[in-house]
């Protein structure tokens, strides 16, 4: 099946539409049996086609960009459409070359990145996590255990690098899965609140920064010092294919 139409049954049974500034982690090569550093794409305005209004509605062009796995958290950690505009340069018309390599080995690229990120912090303030989960902290008959907030290997590293994009520029950033919605935002004292498949945890300016250095994905868990009503977990994550055979391990 190509590309395209993988796309077009995504959108179909998911009824998610993309927009610019949108991207998809496709968990391999976006062309199967390519030998290509491109495992996401991105989406932006077709730079060649405006917008236009036509009596059935409102019709947008986009344009797929192929991107790599470093690419694509640099667009996670800053902005979609600021990144590849920082990128025109080197990757004219957004042109999708599957022998390319990262575009962050340009040292003005990864300049404009991180003064980006400095100046604007990141645009992402959804992320879908799906390993998410939360245990309450249980009372024990001498001492009562911590909550648990647990996420998967694959994520972890992105979510450190969009707690201080997000959260240091008074920005609320949501976790999401299937079941859960773990909603962080900076607060003067931490804490949390918890809600039917909802919830809501307060980090202060040096808990998200001890979050931040301590979430890497490698297996394992650890408590916080500035936050010690809380235990955060990290699980492998394992890549599957589209026939579910496991053909990668993070963690």
């Amino acid at each position: 099946m190509s590309l395209l139409q993988n796309m077009a049954r995504y959108v179909f049974s998911s009824g998610n539409v993309f927009a610019s500034g949108h991207y998809l982690d496709a968990n391999g090569p976006i062309c199967l049996g390519a030998d290509t550093k491109l495992t996401a794409l991105a989406f932006t305005d077709e730079p060649e086609l405006p917008v236009i209004d036509t009596p059935n509605g409102r019709v947008e062009f986009l344009q797929m960009v192929g991107i790599t796995g470093d690419e694509l958290e640099a667009m996670m950690s800053w902005n979609t459409n600021a990144f590849l505009k920082a990128c025109h340069e080197v990757l004219p018309g957004y042109i999708t070359d599957l022998s390319r390599d990262s575009l962050l080995r340009h040292s003005g690229i990864t300049e404009a990145l991180k003064q980006g990120i400095g100046r604007d912090g990141s645009n992402t303030g959804f992320f879908f996590v799906d390993q998410l989960d939360w245990e309450p902290a249980k009372n024990r008959l001498l001492s009562k255990a911590p909550a648990v907030l647990t996420m998967g290997a694959k994520q972890a590293g992105t979510v450190a690098k969009l707690l201080r994009g997000r959260l240091l520029k008074d920005k609320e950033l949501t976790l999401t899965s299937q079941n859960l919605q773990v909603v962080l935002g900076a607060a003067r004292d931490t804490g949390y609140k918890e809600g039917e498949k909802y919830v809501r945890i307060g980090l202060s300016e040096a808990a998200v920064q001890e979050l931040s250095v301590m979430l890497r994905p490698v297996e394992g868990e650890f408590k916080l010092s500035t936050f010690k009503g809380l235990m955060v977990r990290v699980r492998k994550t394992y890549i599957k294919d589209q026939e579910g055979n496991v053909v990668d391990t993070i963690g």
